[in-house]
Formats: structure tokens, sequence, C-alpha cells
């Protein structure tokens, strides 16, 4: 099996699942060739529910948002890669989750399959399942209801049954493998988010093995917030809220820094967003006060991009950011 990490630059780790990971992915392979993303494996939706139900594989959504975003050649085979079907039996599915369905089968295992896809695309990186075991992500709402399912969870929380109280995974006692602790204990930073808070992010954090190992590493850690609310997750949350819940489910393990974007979006394209109930997450007052009382250094700027109509994270500014707290704590390898 070849290192985990084998090029030149800083190892970088990234926690976390969805569109906000593979986004910051792209500004930090420019700065390194040793990127991990730790993805969770617990999205049950679309192309990955489909899937996940006829062929009994993990989910491949989040994992192939990330090989994409890693892979060398990504202008490419990008287009294919999120090529999606619109008729016949294979309506709604993915060609990037069936070119890993096919990995997986051929190789035998979703494992196996996902390291025959790094050779192919070339990537920047590895992508690491944060479990190779079956996991169904659960809330337990204000209202006593219990959700199962991670897709069926801000559904059922717009629907008026309750806030989220707590997520867990079901069955208990799910661990993480290997190459995901080996990764947290090699890694000269490791990097929370951005992503849905309780559906993409914490349901690492409930895996086995993954906050012990966060707690025994001495890499600074550092959460990106989020720039919009989750309608059915995170309505009315602003930074501090975000963090303080991360911080719930890392238990007695600190986080050292948090990116949080300052810069107000144009009312124009923030409209479509305010439709489905979202709004821009902004820094209130006192806000840095309540992140040093926790022991976390927040770090403000402008961390927001719009391209194409969609509101997502400056990649760049982002991987400057790092950059910059590597080279703080002298832990910058030149690439």
């Amino acid at each position: 099996m070849r290192p985990l990490f084998s090029g030149n630059g800083p190892n970088i780790v990234v926690i976390g699942g969805g569109t906000g990971v593979s986004v910051i992915l792209r500004g930090l392979k420019r700065i390194t060739d040793n990127l991990a993303a730790i993805v969770t494996m617990a999205d049950d939706g679309g192309g990955s529910g489909m899937l996940r139900e006829d062929l009994g594989m993990l989910p491949p959504g989040d994992v192939r948002s990330c090989l994409l975003a890693l892979a060398d050649g990504e202008d490419d085979f990008g287009e294919l890669f999120q090529y999606r079907f619109q008729e016949g039996m294979l309506k709604g599915q993915n060609m990037g989750n069936l070119i890993l369905a096919a990995l997986s089968l051929m190789a035998g295992s979703f494992e196996e399959g996902l390291s025959k896809a790094h050779d192919i695309f070339r990537l920047k990186g590895r992508v690491i399942p944060v479990t190779c075991q079956e996991i169904t992500l659960c809330a337990r709402l204000s209202g006593g209801t219990i959700v199962r399912g991670e897709s069926s969870i801000p559904k059922t929380v717009l629907s008026g049954e309750g806030r989220i109280q707590e997520v867990f995974l079901e069955p208990e006692g799910v661990q993480t493998i290997y190459q995901a602790r080996e990764a947290i204990d090699q890694a000269d930073i490791i990097v929370i988010g951005p992503g849905s808070l309780y559906t993409s992010l914490i349901p690492n954090l409930l895996v086995g093995g993954i906050c012990e190992a966060l707690k025994k590493s001495r890499a600074p850690k550092v959460i990106v917030c989020n720039v919009m609310t989750q309608p059915g997750e995170t309505d009315g949350f602003g930074p501090a809220d975000h963090v303080r819940e991360v911080c719930r489910y890392l238990g007695r393990v600190g986080l050292d820094y948090a990116l949080i974007n300052k810069k107000a979006v144009k009312e124009q394209d923030i409209l479509r967003y305010r439709k489905d109930g979202a709004v821009q997450v902004l820094p209130g007052p006192g806000e840095r006060e309540r992140l040093k009382k926790a022991g976390i250094q927040a770090i403000f700027g402008d961390f927001v991009n719009v391209k194409y109509g969609y509101i997502r994270h400056d990649a760049d500014a982002i991987a400057r950011e790092i950059r910059k707290i590597l080279r703080s704590r002298k832990l910058f390898k030149k690439i």
C-alpha cells in the first residue's frame, strides 16, 4: 500500500462531506500535494441512496465530489463525472456514482474500488471513507420524535415536529478505518468543515476512533464555519452556534481556530436562498469574545464567493488562511 502522505507540502486533513468540503479542497491542493479528505458515509438520499439500496454498497456521493476536487485532470473529465441521467431506468443517477459502483464491484469492496479510483484519476491527495461499515444517521427532535435516515432529518424538522436535539448513529459501536486514524496522526493541520452541520460534519465525529485520534493529535484544529444556514438544521444559527455544536460532539477535543466569513453577499444573490428559508451566517456582536472564552481564536475574513448564482466558500481565501496558520506555527513545508 502506498504511503498516505508522500508528496510535497504540509500534511492537511479535512473532515466533512458534501459540496462544502470539495470546494475548499480545490484551494488546498494548490498549496500541498499531501491532502486527505475523511468523508461521511451517512448519505442515503438521491443517487447514493439508490445505489445503497440496490447494491448494498456504501454511499458514493460525497466521496465522488471529493475525488473530482482532488483530481489532477478535473477539467478533462469533470463534466462526464458529474453527468446526471435525465430519463430511463438510470434517471436521477450520477455517472461518477456509477463509476465508483463499478470499481467497487470489480475490486470486491468499496475501499479497494476507491483505491483504484485514486490511480485512475491521479488524485492530489487521498479520499478516505470515515467508516466502511453500514450506518444510519438518526436524530432526536425536541418534540420527542426519533428520525432515521440522513435525508429525512431536515424534512421532518421542517414539517414542524421539533428542532434537532442530538444526532446519533445506528448501529452503536461503529468504528473508523485504519487510514483515517493514520491520516489524523500524521496531520500537520486538521480542518473540520464546511458542510451541513448535523448531516455532513457531525456524523464523522460519531464514528468510533475519530475523536480519540483527534484528541491525541497535536496538530492545530480549524473549523471553517458555514456561510449559509441550512433549513431544517441550523435555522437561526450564528457562527458561534455552529462552533458550539461541533465542540459538543468533539467532547474533550479542543478547537484552535474558527474561520468566519464577514463579507455580506449582495441582496440579489441571496434571494433564491431566502425562498428556501436559508439566510447568510454573519458574525454578530460579541462573537469573538464567545469563542475566546472557549479557547478558540476567531479569524474573520472575506471567505465567500458567488459563482453562477451559488454561494460558496472562496477556496483560495481559505487556503491562504490555512497557510498563514501553518506558518505562524512554523509547520509550513515549502512545495
